[in-house]
């Protein structure tokens, strides 16, 4: 019977845990009102980000995308293979700790600084 309140005890401590962390998370809209467009490069200036948080890219999908790249690909403007692409014009990322890198893959926008590096704690 002990055996039983130990491990009730133990995953009701797993919940609130998980459950505060959850809690804690943050939702920004990229670029702000004017959304994913050019010159998103400094939108992340000034703001703290943490594992868990979502970020809100806004824009029309016949004009714009989102693709998770790496370094390399931020650096250069050039999409990686295998880089996650979105299209959907109200994607939803989630980020994870340590450095996340998107860009907008269309001809020239990354280049226009259509792109953003954030280091999530």
């Amino acid at each position: 019977m002990a055996l039983g309140r130990a491990s009730a005890l133990v995953l009701l401590v797993c919940f609130f845990v998980l459950n505060s962390e959850l809690a804690h998370a943050a939702t920004y809209t990229v670029g702000g009102p004017g959304g994913w467009t050019f010159n998103t490069v400094g939108w992340p200036n000034g703001k703290r980000f943490r594992a868990g948080d979502t970020l809100v890219f806004n824009y029309s999908p016949s004009a714009h995308n989102v693709v998770a790249v790496n370094k390399g690909g931020y650096d250069s403007c050039k999409t990686p293979r295998g880089a996650k692409v979105y299209r959907s014009g109200k994607d939803q990322i989630r980020l994870a700790r340590g450095q996340n890198y998107f860009i907008c893959n269309f001809v020239g926008h990354c280049e226009s600084g259509m792109k953003i590096a954030i280091n999530a704690a």
